[in-house]
């Protein structure tokens, strides 16, 4: 027996040792009987728990689509925690606040991002110069903020390539230094098909 497997055989020598002791199946019974019981009587307290469940599992490997209008924001990317999102827009213009489907090169090697709805502002339109000194990027020569060398997790992360902004795509970004944008070649421009909403904070 390897050293990595002893650990496992050990655990399942005792879970063996406490199946054989009297009565050890009927109380197993027994408490999932009683787990079943309260969950009957408390219902309402368990609907909601399997509900955000089932809405987190959905959005994250059936649709990521928001259905509904009223948005939350829980990172640092804007300083924004809920917004309303107004579809049917208007082609966004430099200072609006936007949904977008995420379809950036990050997919590849984060999966959970393929899709995903993310809130950001636009800072560069079809037509503006972007361009990028060291790490330091600029939209139309003003600086709009500096691109990390790696992600939380260390993955590397190269800034965006200068550019002219082609039709049809936008610049993006959070005001937090965190943001994981369009400072980055892995999520690079956003194209006009992705965008899903422009979006009115509420606070």
């Amino acid at each position: 027996m390897s050293l990595e497997s002893a650990p496992f055989a050990l655990a399942a020598a005792v879970l063996s040792e406490e199946a054989k002791r009297p009565g050890w199946w009927s109380r197993r019974r027994r408490a999932l009987q009683e787990l079943l019981r309260h969950m009957r009587r408390r219902w309402y307290l368990y609907v909601p728990v399997f509900a955000i469940w089932g809405f987190a599992y959905a959005r994250l490997f059936i649709d990521p689509t928001p259905r509904v209008p009223l948005l939350f924001n829980w990172t640092p990317s804007l300083p924004y925690r809920m917004a309303l999102m107004q579809y049917g827009h208007a082609a966004p213009q430099r200072g609006d606040l936007i949904v977008f489907a995420f379809a950036g090169d990050a997919q590849e090697h984060y999966r959970g991002l393929r899709g995903q709805p993310l809130f950001k502002m636009v800072r560069g339109l079809p037509g503006d110069v972007v361009t990028v000194q060291g790490r330091l990027v600029y939209v139309n020569g003003e600086p709009v903020g500096i691109a990390k060398t790696h992600a939380h997790d260390r993955h590397p992360l190269a800034p965006i390539e200068s550019t002219v902004i082609p039709a049809g795509h936008y610049y993006v970004q959070g005001t937090s230094p965190d943001s994981f944008d369009s400072r980055y070649r892995d999520s690079g421009l956003v194209r006009a098909d992705q965008v899903l909403g422009v979006v009115v904070p509420l606070f």
